[in-house]
């Protein structure tokens, strides 16, 4: 109960501050409690939308949201999602845990090798 209880808390804080707190969600769902992959996947989804809201609350006040910008990429994310929900639909979810882990590996392997821009 208390490592659930360290892991929502640690996954919203990197989740709110743009770190991408769901990949540390969905690791610790299917990983440590089992859960299918697509259902961590849905969890992810729904535990975020609190968090969402209140970064971009917070980013808002402090004029570092760009709505021109993000407008664009939701409007254009749309097909996207309809897609991406298509796709995933018809696909083995063991494949689809892998794809998740080749893009993580991508990911940190990139972070690793990538230096500081000074951001």
């Amino acid at each position: 109960m208390i490592v659930d209880i360290i892991a929502g808390v640690l996954s919203g804080i990197l989740g709110a501050m743009g770190f991408g707190g769901g990949g540390i969600l969905i690791l610790y769902l299917t990983l440590y409690r089992n859960v299918p992959q697509l259902t961590s996947q849905g969890i992810n989804l729904i535990f975020f939308i609190p968090s969402a809201v209140l970064a971009l609350i917070f980013h808002t006040k402090n004029k570092i949201v760009d709505w021109k910008v993000a407008f664009r990429f939701i409007l254009t994310s749309i097909p996207g999602l309809i897609v991406g929900y298509l796709i995933v639909k018809n696909i083995n979810e063991e494949f689809i845990s892998k794809i998740f882990a080749m893009i993580l590996i991508i990911v940190g392997v990139k972070e690793l090798l990538t230096k500081n821009q000074g951001k």
